[in-house]
């Protein structure tokens, strides 16, 4: 009897289907040294960087590749992979403090993974909604608005295309 193993990642490798439903990823994949137009991002060993040095070596290539990274082309779709949703009076007496928490920890994220954003935040019917360009960061922000204010936290891993879904909640 076999085991269902799952593989991560966007391979059909030997008839397995595609586990990443991203449709912003190119499927034939991005080419090696490329920069982004829109971010200065550089496509390095298979993964998107902001590193001043390497980013200034494919620019000092005579004909770098050019084009728009995946998260630049979800931003300027408007298409969230993960939505925070906070609430409560808690969140309007500490709003300064917790969106520059939100702030910092998306730095800390884009540092790492340049394809992890803040897409906006809007206000509205009491709410502060955050969209994030990957589901991962928006667990991430939920996790850390909840270690250092408490509150209410549930996360919803629905839809199709996957969304991650975060709602917080904290009333005085």
């Amino acid at each position: 009897m076999r085991k269902d193993v799952r593989k991560f990642g966007t391979s059909d490798k030997r008839g397995r289907s595609s586990t990443n439903a991203d449709p912003f990823l190119p499927h034939e994949g991005t080419k090696e040294g490329s920069l982004c137009t829109s971010c200065n991002a550089g496509y390095h060993q298979k993964r998107w960087t902001t590193d001043v040095d390497i980013c200034r070596q494919l620019q000092a290539q005579s004909a770098p590749h050019r084009v728009i990274c995946p998260a630049c082309q979800k931003i300027a779709a408007n298409y969230p992979e993960g939505i925070v949703t906070l609430t409560g009076s808690y969140l309007w007496e500490h709003e300064a403090e917790i969106q520059q928490i939100l702030k910092n920890e998306e730095s800390k994220a884009f540092a790492r993974n340049p394809q992890e954003r803040i897409i906006r935040m809007t206000k509205g019917d009491g709410r502060l909604i955050i969209e994030t360009t990957e589901e991962k960061l928006a667990e991430h922000l939920g996790r850390v608005l909840h270690r250092s204010h408490r509150g209410e936290l549930k996360i919803n891993w629905t839809g199709n295309p996957e969304i991650c879904r975060v709602s917080w909640e904290r009333m005085l």
